[in-house]
């Protein structure tokens, strides 16, 4: 057991962009973290203005603004693990990959691009950041089908094209990949976890739902919290696998487009 894990105190610091809706982003973040136990501490990168049908807009917030909220937080409160969501631009990744070289924190990298119903949130210039960048510095990338096809080039359309892809993610410089498989068609959702060593199928029955939004978000902080929590990466991802299946499950069906999930079913279970 490493020093990281015998002083584990599931502290997250997450930097992603605000979802004023609640489904997705720093929203879905915290309530991921707490759910599972940990600690969330946020450094807010975009205010966004969103619902369940869609992204009305997007407003950056200055780079010394999102520095300065991750400085406050590591100087003072620590972290135990952190999640990366939202970037946006070349500029707000090369200065959340400066953020990285700071801490000695693992990274689990959300390489988030479109928001599920279709907004870009990360410009086409900053692929190639995310590329050079946020890809060396993770110690978990968790890109779905169309994201991992546009880090590397290759169609992911299967398990295999899934497979190759987490390969050639692992060639770029991640520590480990979770290829998630929901943009995959097929009645059966796999998700897969490839590490130098080996790798693990999560897979499932596909649940018919619109209240998907914000599901990368959540599974991607609720392993960052298990990781901070000192769980081995197959523990976490395999707990924030289950977590987010149930909580897609248990969606309470608000609004009138891709719905939230219920991240709170375990607090609920609880009382």
């Amino acid at each position: 057991m490493t020093s990281s894990e015998t002083n584990a105190r599931g502290r997250v610091l997450v930097l992603a962009g605000s979802d004023s809706g609640g489904g997705a982003g720093i929203q879905a973040d915290i309530k991921a973290v707490t759910a599972m136990g940990g600690y969330a501490a946020t450094s807010i990168t975009a205010i966004t203005i969103q619902n369940t049908l869609g992204v009305h807009g997007v407003h950056p917030l200055p780079l010394d603004v999102i520095e300065a909220q991750a400085r406050a937080v590591l100087d003072d409160i620590g972290a135990d693990a952190i999640k990366t969501g939202m970037l946006g631009s070349v500029e707000v990744v090369e200065r959340v990959a400066a953020i990285l070289d700071t801490s000695d924190a693992p990274a689990v990298v959300d390489p988030v691009m479109v928001a599920k119903g279709g907004a870009a949130l990360l410009a086409d210039d900053a692929v190639a950041a995310v590329r050079t960048l946020m890809i060396p510095r993770a110690a978990l990338l968790t890109p779905n089908a169309p994201e991992a096809e546009a880090l590397t080039g290759m169609e992911v359309v299967d398990l295999d094209g899934q497979r190759r892809a987490g390969a050639a993610l692992l060639e770029m410089g991640a520590k480990a990949v979770l290829m998630k498989g929901g943009h995959v068609a097929g009645e059966t959702v796999v998700d897969l976890l490839i590490t130098p060593t080996g790798e693990t199928l999560l897979e499932g029955p596909r649940i018919e739902t619109t209240s998907t939004h914000g599901t990368g978000c959540t599974l991607a902080s609720a392993i960052a919290a298990g990781l901070a929590l000192g769980q081995p990466l197959e523990v976490a991802v395999a707990e924030a696998w289950a977590y987010v299946s149930e909580a897609i499950r248990r969606a309470p069906g608000l609004g009138r487009g891709h719905g939230p999930l219920d991240h709170g079913w375990p607090l609920k279970d609880a009382r």
